[in-house]
C-alpha cells in the first residue's frame, strides 16, 4: 500500500471556502479529484489541483523508491482537510479618524493520497462471532 501525503501551508484563502472545494474531493479517486478540481469554479480549486497532482507525484517517487508498481488509477483521496493558517491583520482609515480592521485569512490544506489495501483474510474469530 502506497500512502502520500501533500501539504500547502500559508495559501491566500479562507478555509471556509477552501473545505467548500474540499469536500468534493473526499473519497474520490485521484483522477476524477483532478477532473472535477479543473472545472470547479471556485477560487480554491486552482491551489488544491495542484496539491493533489504534488501528492500523486508524491505516491509516484515513493513507489518507485520502495521498487513497487503503482498504477495512478489506484490512488485515491483518502482524507484531505483544512487547517485555519495565520491572519493578516490590515487597517483601512475610516471617518472621523477611526481605522476599520481588516483581517486576512490563509489556510494550511493537507492531502493524504492512498492505495487500497487488499481485503483482510477472515480469521477463525470472526467465524466464531458470526455462527452465534
Amino acid at each position: 500500500m502506497v500512502e502520500s501525503i501533500a501539504r500547502v501551508r500559508h495559501i491566500r484563502v479562507t478555509p471556509q471556502k477552501a473545505r467548500r472545494v474540499v469536500a468534493l474531493i473526499k473519497g474520490k479517486q485521484a483522477q476524477e479529484a483532478l477532473a472535477i478540481l479543473k472545472f470547479a469554479q471556485q477560487s480554491a480549486s486552482e491551489p488544491i489541483y495542484k496539491l493533489v497532482a504534488s501528492a500523486m507525484a508524491n505516491a509516484q517517487v515513493k513507489a518507485d523508491r520502495d521498487g513497487e508498481f503503482l498504477d495512478e488509477q489506484d490512488l485515491y483521496v483518502a482524507n484531505a482537510y483544512v487547517d485555519e493558517g495565520t491572519t493578516l491583520k490590515r487597517f483601512q482609515p475610516r471617518a472621523q479618524g477611526r481605522a476599520f480592521q481588516i483581517k486576512k485569512r490563509t489556510s494550511h490544506i493537507t492531502v493524504v493520497l492512498s492505495t487500497p489495501e487488499a481485503a483482510p483474510a477472515v480469521t477463525s474469530d470472526s467465524n466464531k462471532k458470526a455462527s452465534k
